[in-house]
């Protein structure tokens, strides 16, 4: 089992599960996080830091092409392991639905 980052996070990007990882497995997107899967310890800590409620148990059904993009998304962004602000518009933009499809950007953030 890993944890992975869902839908949610896009354009929200609060970083508050950043801190408390003990392996620092997060890695930064221009507008979200992922969680690398194979450094994952599954420890399960930043789960319920998340004030979007955007990291999932992989063991949820339907996760799996979160999986896959935070796999692939983890191997090319920069790794952030401190808290930094959340996007300036994160509370208009939690809970929106589609916005895989209208906002995710493939582009790195800068990381630690």
């Amino acid at each position: 089992m890993t944890y992975v980052v869902v839908e949610n996070c896009i354009k929200c990007k609060y970083m508050d599960c950043v801190e408390v990882c003990p392996v620092d497995c997060f890695y930064e997107g221009e507008n979200m996080l992922v969680i690398n899967p194979d450094e994952c310890i599954d420890c399960g800590v930043c789960e319920p830091e998340c004030p979007a409620d955007a990291i999932k148990a992989d063991t949820e059904s339907g996760l799996e092409s979160w999986l896959k993009l935070n796999s692939d998304f983890s191997r090319v962004w920069p790794n952030i392991t401190s808290k930094r602000d959340a996007e300036p518009d994160a509370k208009a933009f939690d809970g929106e639905d589609g916005k895989l499809e209208k906002y995710f950007s493939s582009k790195p953030g800068q990381g630690d």
